[in-house]
């Protein structure tokens, strides 16, 4: 029976300043580039229809989440979120700040689509990946 090694890893994470600057730049991209887009207008419709684009921090991970406001009449005016896109914080550059870029799958599952990018490349990608779009 073999042992297995233990492997130390320097790990870093994010300040409030951090994230709070990553957070506004990523707000501004949603209200300048995101919702211009995809979401111009609030279209009421007698299924789920969106209401909202906007981001939020999870621990080391910014989400992009669409709201949807619910048409149906048994659940008329009832809201939900659907994360889209997701920045996952890489933790062990300890020199600048990376992510992993993820897409959320119809099946609820994650698959890292982009790894280890500065923020501006992710910003980019999604600009320019369909998948990393909301599906409006």
């Amino acid at each position: 029976m073999t042992r297995r090694e233990r492997k130390w890893v320097r790990a870093r994470a994010l300040t409030k300043d951090e994230k709070a600057a990553i957070a506004a730049a990523c707000e501004r991209f949603i209200a300048e580039w995101l919702r211009p887009r995809f979401l111009p207008e609030i279209r009421p419709a007698e299924f789920n229809y969106p209401v909202d684009l906007f981001g939020k921090w999870r621990g080391g991970k910014y989400s992009f989440i669409t709201r949807y406001r619910s048409g149906f009449d048994d659940n008329l005016g009832e809201e939900f979120d659907s994360t889209f896109t997701r920045l996952d914080h890489v933790e062990e550059h300890l020199t600048e700040i990376r992510f992993d870029v993820m897409w959320h799958r119809h099946t609820g599952q994650w698959r890292r689509l982009h790894s280890s990018v500065t923020l501006e490349e992710a910003l980019h990608l999604i600009e320019t990946d369909g998948l990393l779009q909301p599906h409006i």
